[in-house]
């Protein structure tokens, strides 16, 4: 049993942000995007043959990540309920965690075309075993912190998740644009091995984190038709949920939001790379910037927190969200505006709100649980609010820019996601109990 606000398991738990962020920047912010439109495509043609179908480029790549975080929604409410049950949330973590590593090295071997099915294949792995193991390490935020420390415990992890994979990203772009430093080896090639690097960097670091993090006794240890009561432990948390008003209601507003930082976060350079026709090398360095500004974001966004209480934080980040969108549909030289300068203020906004309200909606959740020895139940509904976000927002956003030609009408649905999760949000703030300090 672990001891809560214990500094050394603290520090092992933010370290697997450290580990695990390596694929969310590398592989489906920066590198991967840009590598995979280059090879799918031409100068003149953005289209791809897979499965007999033609795709558009782009859209086939949020369609792939729609379809991981599909199947991770559907998985996820049964193996937390068991790991609940057999208290094995650490195996599970451990299972998820080494799956993706794997399948990002794995990407090594997408060179062309030809081997198109490996970075499919890999990129939707490598998600599954990202946002897989993700449930089991929030589940583990209200064992090891007490109440009052888990909004800046939960933004540290995302201040060392955004620090440590930027240092990743800025050597991979070392043998990418300095290729004489290693036998003057190719971009694709360099590439590659960066995919290499995002898996042994996750696997590696990840050790830590398992060498400190113990599990909790399980619910029902005694029983092992895990796979039936499982079933029966989400049956019953989620009566839980239907009875507590107000943890719904937040479910719900955070399923809109979320759904909009999600999709963002992975549209955000196919969008400068297809509309804007931004270089690599700028997109990359504005990747950079929201990775750095994210970690002041989270900080500040958990010290308005503590000074006006958690759902007034998350209504000034979101309200900020809102304008972004607003601001990325304007960014068009059409109207007179310089679409580079305005697309990097955006993106340092981005950064700023996204390490904010990330960071935010993970501790107000688990601040709200009931107490419980259910915590990766509980967490596998706050997964799933998550991951159907993503899949919907994903799916829409290229489905609009398949059917429409342009990202700008994706993005103007994307706000009306943050409005729907502000309106929700603010009911909640209205029905919140008189006895629930932290809001």
């Amino acid at each position: 049993m672990m001891k809560k606000g214990d500094k050394k398991t603290i520090n092992a738990w933010a370290f697997y942000d450290l580990a695990n962020s390596s694929y969310s920047l590398v592989i489906s912010s920066a590198l991967f995007p840009i590598y995979f439109h280059a090879i799918t495509t031409t100068e003149t043609s953005n289209e791809v043959k897979f499965l007999g179908h033609i795709w558009n480029s782009e859209s086939l790549q949020l369609y792939c990540i729609s379809l991981a975080f599909l199947l991770i929604a559907a998985l996820n409410p049964i193996l937390s309920s068991i790991a609940d049950i057999s208290g094995k949330k650490k195996k599970f973590m451990y299972f998820f965690s080494t799956l993706g590593a794997i399948s990002c090295s794995s990407l090594f071997f997408f060179e062309s075309l030809d081997t198109l099915w490996v970075g499919i294949l890999g990129s939707i792995l490598a998600a599954i075993g990202y946002a897989g193991s993700i449930v089991f390490y929030n589940a583990f935020l209200p064992e090891i912190a007490e109440e009052k420390d888990q909004d800046k415990v939960s933004a540290k992890g995302f201040a060392m998740g955004y620090l440590g994979s930027s240092l990743l990203l800025i050597f991979s772009l070392t043998m990418i644009l300095f290729p004489q430093w290693y036998g003057n080896i190719s971009t694709g090639l360099a590439t590659r091995i960066a995919f290499v690097l995002v898996g042994i960097w996750w696997f590696a670091f990840a050790q830590y984190t398992f060498s400190k993090l113990k599990d909790s006794r399980g619910s029902n240890s005694s029983n092992k038709h895990y796979i039936f009561n499982g079933y029966l432990e989400l049956k019953k948390v989620w009566k839980e949920l239907k009875d507590s008003t107000f943890l719904l209601s937040y479910l719900v507003s955070f399923f809109f939001f979320n759904m909009g930082v999600q999709t963002v976060m992975y549209a955000a350079s196919l969008f400068g790379q297809s509309e804007l026709h931004l270089d690599s090398s700028v997109l990359i360095t504005i990747i950079l910037i929201i990775q750095f500004v994210a970690i002041l974001g989270a900080y500040t966004f958990s010290s308005l927190s503590k000074r006006y209480g958690n759902m007034i934080a998350l209504s000034i980040a979101i309200i900020i969200w809102i304008f972004v969108c607003i601001g990325a549909f304007l960014c068009n030289k059409e109207y007179g505006v310089d679409e580079k300068t305005m697309f990097m203020g955006l993106a340092a906004i981005v950064g700023f709100v996204m390490g904010g309200i990330q960071s935010l909606a993970r501790s107000t959740y688990s601040k709200m649980l009931p107490e419980t020895l259910d915590h990766a139940s509980y967490f596998s509904f706050f997964d799933v609010c998550d991951k159907l976000g993503t899949v919907i927002g994903t799916f829409a956003f290229g489905l609009i820019n398949e059917i429409t030609g342009s990202m700008r009408s994706s993005i103007i649905v994307l706000a009306f996601f943050f409005i729907i999760g502000l309106i929700l949000l603010l009911r909640v703030r209205r029905i919140q109990s008189a006895s629930i300090k932290y809001v």
